[in-house]
């Protein structure tokens, strides 16, 4: 696949950083992108341009904004495996996905997904007692 069609089949091409900010933070508001992507920009003070500033400094925080405004915000369906592997803007969405619109989100949610991948997330083994007794 060409240059081309990958950008033609990303909804991402043409929007700006800014603007994908902006259409989340008048949708769902600070707090809310706060609890869902932990990046402590959107607690502390949240301001666009300083948190413009941050995501364009850190790659891992951008494309998780820009995947939660494609997922969440846009309402496609999940990418799969392979694509899932690229940054939101390389990614090729299959002609046949169409946007939904944007998901419900609560902070109560939030919360419960945190909860369930605090709970699955791994524990470090104990450290074995001294078979000495020391």
């Amino acid at each position: 696949m060409n240059t081309k069609e990958i950008y033609q089949n990303n909804p991402l091409q043409g929007v700006k950083l800014e603007t994908i900010l902006n259409e989340l933070v008048d949708h769902y508001g600070w707090e809310i992108l706060f609890a869902y992507l932990s990046i402590n920009c959107f607690k502390m003070n949240p301001s666009i341009p300083s948190s413009l500033k941050f995501l364009r400094k850190s790659d891992w925080a951008k494309e998780k904004v820009e995947a939660f405004y494609m997922y969440k915000l846009l309402g496609y369906p999940k990418a799969d495996d392979i694509q899932f592997q690229l940054p939101p803007r390389d990614r090729i969405v299959p002609e046949h996905h169409k946007a939904r619109g944007p998901v419900n989100l609560s902070l109560e949610d939030a919360q419960r997904i945190k909860d369930k991948k605090s709970k699955t997330s791994y524990k470090k083994p104990s450290t074995p007692s001294n078979p000495w007794g020391q």
